[in-house]
């Protein structure tokens, strides 16, 4: 994961990421306590956001809700490459809305 912005850089009100996946991971089930923007640039993936499940590809965007659990998948011929928008201060949750929750694997 790759910060673009975010307040530690200098006073954004919303942080922006570069995800890079690689084919077949699985993040894990999350919260988050406020609203992301994912847009993907390359790859697929497979997003499940509550009780739904979505394949996106290059070009699509998934709103993902506040208290909302939510686990996204890389293809596995491919993996993916996306941007996330958050506002700045946003924390991620344990699916249970519990602070503890630990490094995505694509971060590791």
């Amino acid at each position: 994961m790759t910060t673009f912005a975010s307040p530690s850089q200098g006073g954004a009100s919303r942080s922006l990421w570069r995800v890079d996946a690689k084919p077949g991971v699985a993040g894990p089930s999350h919260d988050f306590d406020s609203e992301q923007v994912w847009t993907w640039l390359a790859g697929t993936a497979t997003v499940e956001l509550g009780e739904e499940t979505y394949g996106v590809g290059p070009g699509d965007t998934v709103v993902m809700p506040a208290r909302t659990v939510r686990r996204v998948t890389a293809g596995a011929e491919t993996g993916y490459t996306a941007v996330v928008t958050a506002p700045a201060g946003a924390r991620a949750l344990a699916a249970d809305g519990t602070d503890a929750y630990g490094t995505p694997p694509w971060i590791a």
